[in-house]
């Protein structure tokens, strides 16, 4: 009577499988990033009085931000007239990377859809995608349906997590 012996090698089954893992540590936007608060500029914290917020915007040393991606808030109630971004988006553009209206999280879904807009989407084409659940940096949840947006029309399925734990997101129906 033969016996069962096991195989001499492993096999990596995960390694063999079509499945293609895409890990959105590669797409992070390196760029650093600020946030200017407007309420710093007002008169009490809540009121643009022209002359002096012209006079402000013109003594700030806009060459900080040099390659910088930046957000324009306002953190207190005050109503901001709209030409006072304006003003201070002009004085800002020739040294910011990215700029932005919002708060931070403002700033990194714009940011990563700019970075998204690079993801060679063809290359997915009727592939079985994992989307890596696990990252080294902070990945928002914009991001994850960024892709998911791009990716859908093209991949085969869409899964998240890891090779040995998916989450079916979506599987193209078949025709």
């Amino acid at each position: 009577m033969a016996q069962d012996t096991p195989p001499d090698t492993i096999e990596n089954r995960v390694a063999k499988s079509p499945l293609i893992t895409l890990g959105l540590d590669a797409w992070y936007p390196t760029a650093p990033r600020r946030v200017i608060d407007l309420s710093s500029w007002l008169y009490e914290g809540l009121i643009v009085r022209e002359k002096p917020f012209r006079e402000a915007v013109k003594a700030h040393d806009w060459s900080q931000y040099q390659g910088q991606a930046v957000a324009l808030q306002c953190s207190t109630d005050a109503i901001i007239p709209q030409w006072a971004y304006l003003l201070v988006a002009t004085a800002l553009q020739p040294y910011a990377h990215t700029l932005t209206y919002g708060r931070e999280e403002e700033l990194e879904t714009l940011l990563w859809e700019e970075s998204l807009r690079q993801l060679p989407v063809q290359d997915y084409r009727d592939k079985p995608v994992i989307v890596k659940g696990c990252s080294d940096r902070p990945v928002p949840a914009s991001a994850y349906v960024r892709v998911a947006a791009l990716l859908r029309p093209v991949v085969k399925s869409l899964l998240f997590g890891e090779a040995c734990s998916t989450v079916p997101v979506y599987k193209k129906p078949k025709r």
